[in-house]
């Protein structure tokens, strides 16, 4: 707010003797004076759009998603096909696509790119069906190696989808989820024994290409 100091001036001069209350109006335009100098800007929001630093957003495509993809102008070109472990798609025409790291939004900008000569109706649809991602169970477990879910997945849930954890050497109390955040690598270390016991505990949800270690314990011969 940008107070007009000279009018403040002449009030308190011209009209100051003949107020029914002198002392209230200073103390008033003393205060006034003191807010207006007190102000500062505002700081600037960010875009609605950017991502917080150190996130992915949640519509980002990824290898085994299941992506139907229209065009209301051209139907004969629709599609509904899962992206290929290379990351790419094949459609009509135009052939291979890279689609895994992009978002829904992205792709179809880059398909009304690609298709822009053959479409009477400039708009393409990308809708994901079904979302898939992949973590890595390694350490002693019985099936060691790649697990492929298409759900929230915790992480002693990917230990069971391992074949469970192997018992005679398994250390549960230091069980490690190692992740790739921000171009760092960071693990975090889980006691999963309790949750074996049947206590209750808060589960530990995985991201796309964790890897789960369950270590062997140490023994003494």
């Amino acid at each position: 707010m940008k107070i007009n100091t000279t009018t403040i001036l002449d009030a308190i001069t011209g009209g100051f003797i003949h107020h029914p209350h002198p002392v209230r109006l200073m103390l008033g335009l003393m205060s006034l004076l003191a807010f207006a100098g007190c102000q500062t800007p505002a700081p600037e929001n960010k875009s609605a759009g950017e991502p917080l630093a150190g996130h992915t957003g949640a519509a980002t495509l990824r290898e085994g998603d299941v992506l139907k993809i229209t065009f209301p102008g051209a139907p004969n070109l629709d599609t509904t096909q899962a992206i290929r472990s290379d990351g790419k798609l094949i459609l009509p025409v135009v052939g291979e696509v890279a689609a895994a790291g992009m978002t829904p939004v992205g792709l179809e900008k880059d398909l009304l790119n690609r298709y822009s000569s053959q479409l009477l109706s400039k708009e393409v649809r990308v809708t994901v069906e079904t979302s898939s991602f992949v973590v890595y169970v390694t350490g002693a477990v019985l099936r060691p190696g790649k697990i492929v879910s298409a759900r929230p997945l915790s992480a002693i849930e990917a230990i069971m989808e391992a074949g469970g954890p192997d018992y005679t050497k398994a250390n549960l109390k230091k069980v490690s989820v190692t992740r790739l955040e921000a171009g760092q690598f960071q693990t975090y270390t889980l006691d999963l024994k309790p949750t074996l016991e049947g206590k209750a505990g808060k589960p530990f949800y995985l991201q796309p290409s964790d890897i789960i270690k369950v270590p062997e314990r140490f023994v003494w011969f």
